[in-house]
């Protein structure tokens, strides 16, 4: 049984049980009026709000966090990832970014950055040409060792630049989405967003081809970003730097990646390797490939849509159900 949550009431005069529910709350800062949305405690007898330990910290923070995504300001973890993504220390960070040396230090405990810096914080999160700029501006400043550390670490980012702007927003919306994701499962999630976008929407999402490889459609340039995985499930702090551009994809386009996640997401990277060596483009694309041989063969995007187009006339891609039906009889191929 749930413990029963109460405090005590100042109204009632005695214990009783209380809800939690959401409230607009204004504030001025910095002579501007705000709104926000923040917790408050009831009473489930009287109605009038009640005292509970720890929700003021809690309502702080949330209005640290709405304010900062209103004025469009870094939050601590953007700074955190910050600091991971590069190797590098709070002194030599503030001072690769031209600030003073407890300049993070400050913005870590709590202290609100400017629009200002605010803005060079996150150029340096998104760009690693940026923070490679910073760098060798201020190398006198910061010393040899985190001066390597950074750049080298900025150059193992810039693979990923390799990749179109919507297949790199693709993937920081299948990371959001889903739970755990090992490289071969986010191939085929790759694969079948394209193939179900093009069905739905009539144009691919991404430009990368893809390649008939021995277990499955491979996007090169993605397998080289996290071969390192292996069969493990990815946990890359490279792809901080696009944790919130997600929200750049158009609706349809998160539909589509939606209805991929909840259908073959739930599968894993094994089992969706071997739905698609049923499946006639990747089948054809190797049709001179003995077993297990290597092949860069690329799988056309015509082949892909043409062949989807006909799963389509039969199952409604269109919808979870329709999605899970085809997979269920692909599965039972033999």
């Amino acid at each position: 049984m749930p413990k029963e949550r109460t405090q005590f009431c100042i109204e009632c005069r005695r214990e009783t049980m209380y809800r939690i529910q959401r409230v607009p709350y204004e504030k001025c800062i910095k002579g501007k009026d705000y709104e926000f949305e923040i917790s408050e405690a009831v009473c489930e007898n009287c109605g009038e709000p009640v005292s509970l330990p720890g929700l003021l910290d809690n309502n702080a923070q949330e209005v640290d966090r709405q304010y900062r995504q209103q004025e469009g300001i870094v939050s601590i973890e953007d700074i955190n990832n910050l600091m991971e993504l590069y190797k590098i220390g709070k002194a030599p960070l503030s001072l690769s970014l031209g600030f003073g040396e407890i300049t993070i230090t400050r913005y870590l405990s709590g202290q609100v950055p400017s629009k200002e810096y605010s803005d060079i914080i996150r150029r340096a999160l998104e760009s690693p040409s940026y923070m490679e700029n910073k760098l060798n501006e201020n190398i006198d400043k910061i010393g040899e060792t985190a001066y390597r550390k950074a750049m080298n670490a900025a150059k193992e980012i810039e693979p990923l630049f390799a990749l179109s702007e919507k297949m790199l927003l693709s993937i920081s919306y299948i990371f959001k989405k889903a739970e755990e994701v090992t490289p071969l499962a986010l191939q085929k999630m790759l694969y079948y967003i394209q193939a179900i976008h093009m069905v739905l929407l009539g144009v691919e999402l991404f430009p990368e081809e893809c390649e008939a490889w021995t277990h499955g459609p491979v996007f090169k340039d993605v397998y080289d970003i996290f071969k390192n995985f292996k069969y493990n499930p990815i946990d890359d702090i490279r792809f901080a730097m696009f944790q919130n551009r997600f929200q750049e994809l158009l609706d349809d386009e998160k539909k589509v990646i939606d209805l991929v996640v909840e259908t073959f997401g739930i599968y894993s990277g094994k089992t969706l390797e071997r739905i698609t060596h049923r499946e006639s483009p990747w089948m054809d694309a190797r049709v001179c490939c003995l077993p297990g041989e290597p092949s860069n063969e690329v799988i056309s995007k015509e082949t892909i849509k043409k062949y989807f187009s006909e799963v389509a006339q039969k199952y409604n891609i269109g919808n979870v159900e329709g999605i899970r039906e085809y997979i269920h009889s692909r599965l039972q191929t033999v």
